[in-house]
């Protein structure tokens, strides 16, 4: 399994329920990564889309605590069991993590890899994501050159879990 989020230097992810900063290039990034594949998100983050919709051509998983939570066009689980048990139809490599932050700190012990666009900025944030370079189970693996957007620097990197991950049918 993945994930893929975009972090300020702090590593904050949003701020009521919105993304810190919208950046074109990372925005294709996030579209052509998850295109075709499976994205398992939070109720907030299903919400927070234009009209609440799922994301086109890809697979919409939504965990949500609220039993009567139902979304066009996504499959709705409303525990962890269940969830693990949706994706074990599905390629693990085809699976990304996308937010918010309960649903990236319950599903990180899963994932293999982790797709982070690093902005080098610190924004006013209320959502984090775990700090994976103080995280002795991850290693920076790669990283772009650096990007700009306007007076934005920010580089796309790629995080890799040093142990093997928990595994869906654990």
């Amino acid at each position: 399994m993945n994930l893929i989020v975009a972090v300020d230097e702090n590593w904050a992810i949003g701020n009521r329920n919105k993304l810190l900063v919208s950046i074109p290039a990372d925005m294709k990034f996030f579209r052509e990564m998850t295109k075709g594949n499976v994205v398992v998100m939070g109720r907030k983050t299903m919400e927070s889309f234009p009209g609440g919709q799922p994301l086109k051509k890809r697979t919409n998983i939504v965990l949500s605590r609220d039993e009567s939570y139902q979304v066009k066009d996504a499959v709705v689980v409303h525990s962890l069991e269940e969830l693990l048990e949706q994706l074990k139809s599905f390629p693990e490599e085809s699976i990304y993590v996308i937010g918010g932050e309960s649903i990236y700190r319950m599903l990180l012990p899963y994932c293999k890899e982790a797709y982070i666009t690093r902005i080098r900025h610190s924004y006013a944030a209320d959502t984090y994501f775990p700090d994976l370079d103080a995280d002795p189970e991850w290693e920076l693996e790669d990283e772009s050159e650096e990007q700009t957007y306007f007076d934005l620097e920010y580089v796309f990197t790629r995080y890799r879990r040093k142990q093997a991950e928990k595994k869906l049918d654990n």
